[in-house]
């Protein structure tokens, strides 16, 4: 009996101390930006998360972080992300997200793709949609939208771009709220072509510490190539950075969204997501304007640390059936605070926990990146 306790224990320490090493070795994979500066770096994560509408969520996702031709003095960093889930109630999806640019800045080619199988809640359109009792919207979603983007001079970038949105087989489940079947609401397939324009002189858009960014975008949707409704979508955007000196930077966003036409509800300007007036759910607010503006300062990395950080935000937004009908008691507010860990000390990327607090309650995100 001696013997097999002493060979279970051993067996067991033997365990316990492979299962440990292999744990460091993870952690300092990821702890320790060991690769030169101008190697890419690939990081993949599993994720977890949990509402009501899913149940448990389960996933994965990877960042491709590298420069053109492995040269970080002459070219700004890319990035490529996706991000796979599934739930324990049948549902899935997959994203992929690009900002890649090409040697020298010839090119900037920004885009996402999404597919998935996700249920949605809807409060209903307009600045006073109740928070009670929202719709929940089943139905399978993909988009697609990529932008081609060249230099015409040092930061300046213009060029065409396209967006696809489809969403069938959808569903809406009366029994969460007395919601009237919105226009789309059995859903619909529209595809825009379109033209941007962008000024960007940030060296590096995970964690921009000093420079401007800039967009201007039209994309016009038309039956006549395929869509379900004919409308109009017009885009601005400028985010100002300043580095205020020992890891401080002061981070500042303003946006306007329009659609003009006859618009499906899931491609109305949606108010909330994970990086502008964090705490709301996306589409918490929903119309044809909307806008938005929010500060973060950030302390990047905390003094007393090498690899932690923290930030502080605040945002303002609003949306309304058109611009006269804008009033400043349907503005909405949301701020909160984060947590920053340095993963790639090389590269100057960190992972971002943020709490973003509302009128309705919290919520939560992480990330790779900062949020804006």
């Amino acid at each position: 009996m001696t013997l097999v306790l002493l060979s279970s224990t051993l067996a067991a320490h033997s365990t316990a101390d492979t299962t440990s090493h292999w744990v460091n070795r993870l952690l300092t994979r990821f702890t320790h930006d060991d690769r030169p500066a101008h190697k890419p770096r690939f990081l993949v994560y599993p994720t977890l998360g949990y509402s009501p509408e899913t149940s448990w969520e389960f996933g994965a996702a990877g960042s491709l972080l590298f420069h053109a031709k492995n040269d970080p003095v002459r070219n700004r960093l890319s990035e490529i992300t996706a991000f796979g889930f599934g739930t324990l109630r049948a549902q899935y999806g997959l994203w992929l997200d690009n900002a890649v640019y090409t040697d020298g800045d010839k090119y900037i080619l920004l885009g996402r793709l999404r597919f998935q199988r996700f249920p949605l809640l809807y409060y209903g359109i307009g600045p006073n949609a109740p928070a009670e009792a929202p719709a929940v919207v089943n139905g399978t979603y993909f988009l697609l939208r990529q932008r081609v983007l060249r230099r015409l001079m040092p930061n300046w970038f213009v060029g065409p771009e396209i967006d696809i949105q489809s969403l069938t087989r959808v569903r809406f489940e009366a029994e969460h709220g007395g919601h009237t079947l919105p226009e789309g609401g059995r859903g619909s397939t529209n595809m825009a072509i379109g033209l941007g324009t962008v000024y960007d002189s940030r060296p590096n858009m995970l964690n921009t510490r000093n420079g401007w960014f800039a967009e201007l975008s039209w994309l016009h949707y038309d039956q006549r190539w395929g869509s379900d409704y004919t409308f109009n979508l017009y885009f601005a955007e400028v985010r100002r950075y300043k580095d205020m000196g020992r890891g401080q930077v002061l981070a500042l966003q303003a946006l306007g969204n329009i659609v003009a036409g006859s618009v499906p509800f899931n491609q109305l300007s949606l108010l909330g997501n994970e990086s502008l007036m964090r705490g709301y759910y996306t589409g918490r607010y929903r119309d044809r304007h909307y806008y938005a503006a929010q500060v973060e300062y950030r302390l990047l990395p905390l003094p007393f640390s090498q690899y932690l950080g923290a930030t502080t935000f605040l945002g303002v937004g609003t949306v309304a059936p058109s611009f006269s009908a804008l009033s400043l008691r349907h503005v909405r507010w949301a701020g909160g605070a984060g947590l920053r860990y340095l993963i790639f000390p090389k590269k100057d990327i960190f992972v971002r926990l943020d709490v973003g607090f509302t009128q309705e309650g919290p919520a939560f995100y992480l990330f790779t990146g900062e949020a804006f």
